[in-house]
Formats: structure tokens, sequence, C-alpha cells
């Protein structure tokens, strides 16, 4: 088992900044990357970004630019720093750490982030 723990999110006005924070416990050999997710109210959840245990990095085009990922090992945690938010970006910001050898995922809790325009 592993668990992820958010922390950082926030209400914040358009153009400002937050930073994530997702910290792991547990089984973290079993998990081969770490990323955030995000769902909007009525929406489905989408990937935001991601960083691979060998340190590649993916993001929504949405996010490109703005968006920054980044993993300290030491500390099983993964960050996201967001700049020049917008209000679309506004959802529910979940952790996630897909397995390596099965097709499963485990989630945080979510951490809520609202941009007011």
């Amino acid at each position: 088992q592993v668990q992820l723990v958010e922390s950082g999110g926030g209400l914040v006005q358009a153009g400002g900044s937050l930073r994530l924070s997702c910290v792991a416990s547990g089984s973290i050999s079993a998990i081969n990357a770490m990323g955030w997710y995000r769902q909007a109210s009525g929406e489905q959840r989408e990937l935001v970004a991601t960083i691979t245990n060998g340190g590649t990095i993916t993001y929504a085009d949405t996010v490109k630019g703005r968006f920054t990922i980044s993993r300290d090992n030491a500390k099983n945690t993964v960050y996201l720093q967001m700049n020049s938010l917008k209000p679309e970006d506004t959802a529910v910001y979940y952790c996630n750490a897909p397995m390596k050898w099965v097709d499963y995922d485990f989630w945080g809790q979510g951490t809520q982030v609202t941009v007011s325009s």
C-alpha cells in the first residue's frame, strides 16, 4: 500500500501562484511515477502533470509554461508549482502514483484550488 497526502491548496486571485505538495509513504518501491490530476465540478478527472522515477515529465497542454512539477526522492515528495493561475484552473487536485507491475493507481484525498477572477 502507498499513502499519498496532499497539501497547499487554497484560494488565490487570477495571475497568482500556489505550490502543491504530496508526500508518499508505505511501499514506495512499488510505484513508477508520481503526478497530479484535477477534477473540476461536473467534469472528468484529467491529467495535469506526471514525473516518472527516471525523471521523464509530462504536462497537459493547458498548463505547459505555467505549471512545474518536481520531485524530491529523498523526501518521497512531489511538488506542483502553479503560476499565472486562471479561473479555469479551479478544481480539486489529486496526487497520483501508478504501480509498477499492475494496472492500479494510488490516489490522495485531494486538495481544493480555487482561482478567483
